[in-house]
């Protein structure tokens, strides 16, 4: 039982779950893009590839969320990480447009049944170890952590690609192996460390449990029709998706661009991105001394311009050490900027629906990310890349405002938001 574990148990354990989901993503993401480039793609081809996703996840967010809030969280993630890895196997093969979207299709699947699970379990057992833990310290020590998997992720498939140990084969394949085999690694873990309540698992219970997931989509759906301020927070996540485009998928394009190819850009790609995501750790564990000073609300809008300045600068600073520098600059903003919104959305639901309303987060910010995908591509082939960074800052910036109500909550603070969620409910 969770219940049973204490909370520094229970963080060490979700801190290593934490750290094993993102490192394969780190393995993968400086070559994510350049590998459907180097198989032929065009711009526009990857941007609808990763649309695809996106889609797919706007479809199935609210549904496997309240699946998660209804079944359990273990079971969820467990189902996630089989298709994952089945995604997985199927990009390192795919030499078409065709099988690039397939697999992007089950990626989709697998974003929207890992998109909240864990994080609302280890809340919840918190809270349950102790109901007055300040929960934005260990999301930010969560954020800290996945960043440097990331970064270690990164690291090693930059040396990977740089030191191309077998010959003859291609050298963005073995990164693509390793992801693989870390994805087959991680349902073992997930059995072996997460502890939840336990719940019936015959075929009536899970008969059940299906049948009350759409009470749960409706509770969590009226908590943010009653909400402006979760309302706000959750449209902030439709910029933020649009904007992490420039910086996910167009600087590997960008950086190509300034150093003559896909294959000097993905060995360059591993070390930057490994101290990207080292920026990106630093401005996680950082942003706690700013937020207890300013508060988290006010700390969240700074670093949407914040971070939209440094995508912009991406896009009009000349040179490799330039736009190298202004990258670093934007993932360190970005580290800071997740454990903050997602504290803010923490303060707005109870347990019974927090893997709901991450879930509808998520599944604001992947569609938007799948359409500014496609747009921002279509933009950077019919202009330059350059112009569409331009354009995905600011779009990051002027999602700055929409802070404003939890800033105004955060200075009223004498009603809690679990009260404001339970007096929604009720009205």
């Amino acid at each position: 039982m969770t219940a049973t574990l204490d909370g520094r148990s229970l963080r060490r354990r979700f801190l290593a779950l934490i750290s094993l989901r993102w490192l394969p993503v780190g393995v993968l993401m400086p070559i994510f893009v350049l590998v459907p480039l180097s198989r032929g793609l065009s711009l526009t081809e990857i941007g609808v590839i990763f649309a695809s996703q996106g889609l797919v996840v706007l479809a199935l967010e609210l549904p496997t969320g309240g699946l998660s809030d209804a079944l359990g969280r273990k079971p969820i993630l467990l189902i996630a990480s089989a298709v994952a890895i089945v995604s997985m196997a199927l990009f390192t093969v795919a030499d078409s447009a065709a099988l690039f979207i397939a697999a992007m299709v089950l990626q989709g699947v697998y974003r929207a049944l890992d998109s909240g699970p864990l994080e609302a379990w280890f809340v919840d057992a918190t809270l349950v170890a102790d109901p007055d833990a300040k929960i934005e310290h260990s999301l930010g020590r969560s954020s800290a952590a996945a960043s440097i998997a990331i970064a270690i992720g990164s690291l090693l498939c930059g040396g990977l690609v740089a030191l191309h140990p077998i010959a003859g084969v291609d050298p963005l394949l073995l990164p693509l192996l390793v992801a693989l085999a870390l994805h087959v690694a991680r349902p073992v873990t997930i059995a072996a460390w997460m502890v939840e309540e336990p719940r019936p698992r015959n075929a009536a219970a899970i008969a059940a449990s299906i049948r009350s997931v759409p009470a749960i989509i409706g509770q969590g759906l009226g908590l943010l029709r009653s909400s402006r301020v979760l309302l706000a927070i959750i449209l902030v996540e439709a910029s933020w998706g649009v904007a992490m485009v420039t910086f996910e998928s167009l600087f590997p394009i960008r950086l190509s661009e300034l150093v003559g190819g896909t294959d000097s850009a993905a060995a360059i790609m591993g070390p930057v991105g490994s101290a990207a995501w080292f920026a990106s750790a630093a401005g996680a564990a950082g942003i706690a001394m700013v937020s207890r000073r300013i508060g988290v609300a006010r700390s969240a809008a700074l670093l949407r311009l914040v971070q939209g300045a440094t995508i912009i600068a991406m896009g009009v600073v000349a040179g490799v050490i330039g736009v190298v520098s202004a990258y670093l600059a934007c993932y360190t903003a970005h580290g800071a900027s997740d454990p903050m919104h997602t504290t803010l959305l923490h303060r707005q639901v109870d347990g019974a629906h927090r893997t709901t309303v991450l879930s509808m987060n998520s599944m604001v910010g992947q569609p938007a990310a799948a359409i500014g995908g496609i747009v921002l591509a279509a933009l950077a082939d019919g202009t330059s890349v350059a112009a569409a960074m331009v354009v995905g800052g600011l779009i990051c910036a002027a999602a700055a405002p929409l802070y404003l109500p939890a800033f105004r909550q955060e200075r009223a603070p004498r009603i809690t938001g679990i009260e404001r969620a339970a007096a929604a409910l009720t009205t």
